[in-house]
């Protein structure tokens, strides 16, 4: 994989990632319009969030390196496991049921499509 122009990251998303890494599979290495498109019929919690990220990615790409938004494609996308949010229920005879709140670290990478 090629190193990806632009970057935009969202740190600590309060989803898990195995639920953003399925949403993350629809869009990889589509156009950045197509991406958007595909992510605002779907009305997940994931797919609002990575939306956003990418959105961020296309701001950065046009503000500050002078990219066309039109030849852009997503390169790199990657989602981590972020700190974990621990809670719990109290129940009976002194027991405890935990509760694990994940989050995540998403990465989204866009590059210009070259033509030729």
């Amino acid at each position: 994989m090629n190193k990806a122009t632009v970057y935009a990251k969202h740190s600590s998303a309060r989803i898990s990632p195995k639920k953003m890494g399925a949403v993350m599979n629809l869009v990889r290495g589509k156009d950045a319009f197509d991406a958007k498109a595909l992510l605002a019929l779907d009305d997940s919690k994931a797919a609002r969030i990575l939306l956003k990220t990418i959105q961020s990615a296309e701001a950065n790409a046009k503000n500050n390196n002078n990219i066309d938004p039109v030849k852009m494609f997503i390169d790199d996308l990657q989602v981590n496991a972020g700190a974990i949010i621990k809670r719990g229920n109290f129940g009976a005879r002194g027991r405890f049921s935990p509760i694990l709140k994940r989050t995540s670290h998403i990465i989204v990478g866009l590059s210009e499509r070259k033509q030729g």
